[in-house]
């Protein structure tokens, strides 16, 4: 398999429910929880990418751009943005879907580095 078709084959896609235990004071998706979702995401497509042990070095950028209200869906999307020797880049976007129409826009984007380890937790090349 071509680089390219492994790319497009490990893009990673989570939907899940904004409940009002997600939520912080105002009624929107707490900022540490959709971080946590984001970097499973970013995860599980890293893995799907290399098929190896990879673990979370840093969350480069994250960009809160709309608050997601309680009682939405939210879509998550991983997708490679950078390949490395030992490292790669998963960009993450999170998407508001509204419950009851067809309304959809982009809340939040980020990024995040892993690196490929082998059994002793050294760094590996991530092809």
């Amino acid at each position: 398999m071509t680089t390219e078709e492994r790319i497009k084959e490990s893009e990673s896609r989570i939907f899940k429910t904004v409940f009002p235990s997600d939520t912080n004071h105002y009624d929107t998706l707490f900022g540490g929880s959709a971080m946590a979702m984001m970097d499973e995401v970013a995860f599980i497509t890293a893995t799907r990418f290399t098929r190896k042990r990879m673990v979370t070095v840093s969350s480069d950028r994250i960009d809160f751009k709309r608050p997601i209200p309680a009682g939405t869906i939210i879509e998550l999307v991983g997708s490679i943005a950078h390949i490395g020797n030992t490292s790669l880049k998963v960009s993450v976007e999170i998407y508001i879907e509204e419950m009851y129409s067809f309304v959809r826009e982009k809340a939040i984007t980020g990024t995040f580095t892993f690196v490929a380890i082998d059994e002793h937790k050294h760094p590996i090349s991530v092809l």
